[in-house]
């Protein structure tokens, strides 16, 4: 790893770190004082529902924190975050380290003193709603403080926009017509939306509709949009799934530019699916090589899918028709 990462490393790093030791530390000097089952799950009127080891309160919130810190650490380090990106990445990190380690702290708080009954559960332990207000506020204070750590780190400079005249370029006689399409999918997306559909079935006959709803309605989504397909032709780019609607569209009169790139939508997008960051959007289907558009304004919208290349020749082919059409 060359230092500037080590360094940037470091820096996001250290948030989930000292939520960490904070955690553990409250626990080593609380632990004679906090019953054997504690609450840890409360209602919306504060009263505890739900109860747990302390030791698995420890252990949960400690996988909790190494497990966030170090993915968080690594989008960040083999991501592509540029110019105001970049300090949001690290200040978003450091605000969310701070959310969840002033909830951990208060619970373990709540729990101090308290009595227990005869299966060792806390009671009388209450947790306030206002708990959540001072955590938010912990969150900006932090991601205040994430924002200033981030100006240590140096913002690497967005690379130059691919100009139309650079793009590829197919042949095209006068007159001639042309058109590309393809299948954007992969092979988890059906299998996700089958596990949440199968999901929602199970939930719908344990628990009822309002648990039931939510997986069933991502599972149908992901089902219309499990293969998405993807055209290139005079109208732009048009993206649809398994049924007519919805469909999304990118004018041709937007796109200044297009090329066929790798992509790697965690490291440049934050994950999957539709997905919108600063000065890029996209729909990302999986890994690997897509199409990449340069639209008026400066900002890109990319979908990934096979035969990238193909796609951005003809759309810089289109692209010249139009401005000589003018």
């Amino acid at each position: 790893m060359k230092r500037k990462n080590l360094g940037g490393a470091v820096v996001v790093a250290l948030p989930f770190l000292l939520a960490l030791v904070g955690e553990l530390a409250l626990f080593v000097v609380l632990c004679d004082r906090i019953p054997e089952q504690i609450a840890g799950h409360f209602r919306p009127d504060g009263r505890a529902d739900r109860y747990m080891g302390r030791e698995w309160h420890v252990v949960g919130g400690s996988v909790l924190f190494v497990t966030t810190g170090v993915l968080w650490t690594l989008t960040f380090v083999r991501g592509k975050f540029y110019g105001r990106a970049h300090h949001l990445m690290v200040a978003a990190g450091y605000a969310f380290a701070g959310f969840l380690g002033w909830l951990m702290a208060a619970t373990l708080l709540a729990n101090v003193d308290a009595g227990a009954n005869a299966q060792g559960e806390a009671q009388g332990v209450s947790f306030p709603m206002w708990q959540l207000a001072a955590a938010l506020a912990v969150a900006a204070v932090s991601g205040g403080l994430g924002l200033a750590a981030a100006t240590l780190l140096p913002a690497p400079e967005p690379p130059e926009a691919v100009r139309a005249q650079d793009g590829p370029r197919l042949t095209l006689a006068d007159g001639e017509v042309a058109g590309w399409a393809r299948s954007a999918g992969s092979w988890w997306t059906p299998l996700l939306a089958f596990a949440l559909v199968a999901g929602g079935v199970v939930l719908l006959l344990t628990s009822g509709w309002p648990a039931a709803i939510p997986p069933l309605v991502l599972g149908v989504l992901l089902v219309v949009f499990a293969r998405p397909y993807v055209v290139v032709d005079r109208r732009g780019i048009t993206i649809s799934g398994m049924l007519p609607w919805p469909r999304l569209r990118v004018p041709l009169d937007r796109i200044e530019s297009a090329v066929g790139r790798d992509i790697n939508p965690l490291a440049e997008y934050g994950g999957w699916g539709y997905r919108i960051r600063p000065a890029r959007s996209g729909l990302m289907v999986r890994s690997g090589e897509g199409v990449v558009a340069t639209l008026a304004g400066g900002r890109e919208f990319a979908v990934t899918v096979d035969d990238s290349a193909t796609a951005a020749a003809l759309l810089n082919t289109l692209i010249d028709q139009r401005r000589a059409e003018r």
